[in-house]
């Protein structure tokens, strides 16, 4: 049972859709005035939208839609990252799920995406991490990847990028203490990230998935965004990294 979260301020970085979107609706679906912040506005208002009309989240919770607000942050910028910060009121807790990342193997990506992938996904999180003002206990929570503790000869780079925040993250518990400080490293789940697919190729994908996992059974972004509200909302909780891969890393 996830603790309330009322009256709670929360950033959701990246939280225009898939797993950002899931937290973001589950913090306010238990009481947080929560922000989601994305580098595109369309994507932002899409999301406020889907929340102002959700009916699940029932009638004790009808005016959550309204405790969500939307703002453009790209987190590749310096000086947005700087200036989005630089007045703003202490968070309670935020979440980092922003990242736009190009992957292959080493010797075919080029360069320039490979920088890419690196300055949005792991500096991204570095620049929110080194400016955003957090209340004292309240909570930092990155999201990287099961490939940071399970290669794959095919993503390289993402393996490496999710094993340096998972160390960010850890490195971060001490610095930024009281302040508590967590990663989340889920493995495949089901978001528009891989709408680009086809969509027969994109369902085989999924099935061969939950097939060889464990779990037997696809991830979704709410198995996630439940790792995060657990993490935010368990005073004891710092340093760690809690994978949601349906046992990916040890299949």
């Amino acid at each position: 049972m996830f603790p309330d979260f009322d009256a709670a301020r929360v950033l959701v970085v990246g939280g225009s859709s898939g797993i950002g979107l899931a937290a973001a609706r589950a913090f306010a679906a238990r009481g947080a005035q929560v922000t989601i912040a994305s580098r595109h506005q369309a994507r932002l208002d899409a999301a406020l939208a889907s929340l102002s009309s959700l009916s699940s989240l029932g009638a004790a919770d009808a005016g959550a839609g309204a405790r969500v607000a939307g703002q453009v942050l790209d987190v590749t910028d310096d000086a947005a990252v700087a200036a989005f910060f630089a007045q703003a009121e202490p968070w309670d807790h935020v979440v980092i799920s922003a990242a736009q990342t190009a992957t292959g193997p080493v010797r075919q990506l080029p360069l320039a995406d490979a920088y890419a992938a690196l300055d949005s996904k792991f500096w991204g999180a570095y620049r929110v991490a080194r400016a955003v003002p957090i209340r004292a206990r309240g909570s930092l929570t990155l999201v990287s990847g099961y490939l940071g503790i399970r290669p794959s000869k095919a993503s390289v780079l993402q393996g490496a990028i999710n094993a340096a925040l998972d160390a960010l993250g850890r490195g971060l518990a001490l610095e930024l203490s009281p302040v508590r400080v967590n990663t989340v490293s889920p493995g495949l789940i089901a978001t528009p990230l891989w709408d680009k697919l086809d969509p027969a190729a994109r369902q085989a994908m999924y099935d061969g998935a939950a097939a060889r996992l464990p779990a037997q059974c696809l991830g979704q972004p709410e198995d996630v965004a439940n790792a995060i509200l657990y993490l935010a909302g368990t005073p004891y909780v710092t340093g760690s990294t809690v994978l949601v891969d349906g046992g990916g890393a040890i299949a």
